[in-house]
């Protein structure tokens, strides 16, 4: 291939990645067209791509970016998935997946420029929080505190109004009060 072709090759990757910062690497040899097509469908329907490149092109590709820490697991035919949900919504859907196509090799992700490697590094990130389930865990962690503390101080407020309350029902009765 001549160098302008590769050029050309190089260009189209980084404009097909964009600024994407998180992709998964996974192998899809020894899938057949259907089941390749099954997975690139389920990808597209998650605005997830799926996108096979040659190998020393991508690296060139990733040169200057976080997606560089891949570069390790770039070797044999691959696939790289990246878009717009977080890699680790898609580690967990390439996860299920693998029980329909065992076949899928899970070569690595790459999430804030940290390499994942292999199928124990996928698995691993896959039990990471989401960006937004970390967002939610960290505003229950901050309001949890101020939920006790008003608890703390609507406690003694309830204990006081229902005193209140058990002397006007019984001075409704016409009860004596005992001074106890």
């Amino acid at each position: 291939m001549s160098k302008p072709m590769k050029d050309m090759m190089v260009s189209e990757y980084q404009s097909k990645l964009g600024d994407s910062s998180e992709a998964i690497v996974v192998s899809l040899r020894g899938i057949d067209a259907e089941g390749t097509e099954t997975v690139r469908t389920k990808m597209r329907q998650s605005a997830v791509s799926v996108a096979v490149m040659k190998n020393s092109l991508a690296k060139k590709a990733f040169e200057g970016t976080a997606l560089e820490a891949l570069n390790p697991v770039m070797k044999g035919q691959n696939a790289l998935i990246f878009g717009e949900r977080s890699v680790v919504e898609v580690a967990r859907e390439f996860i299920e997946l693998i029980k329909d196509f065992p076949d899928i090799e899970l070569k690595g992700a790459v999430l804030d420029g940290e390499l994942y490697e292999g199928d124990e590094g996928v698995k691993r990130l896959s039990k990471f929080p989401t960006r937004d389930e970390a967002l939610s865990d960290a505003v229950g962690l901050i309001l949890g505190p101020g939920r006790n503390l008003l608890g703390q101080i609507k406690g003694p407020g309830s204990n006081i109004a229902g005193l209140l309350k058990a002397i006007e029902d019984k001075l409704e009765k016409g009860e004596a009060i005992s001074k106890n």
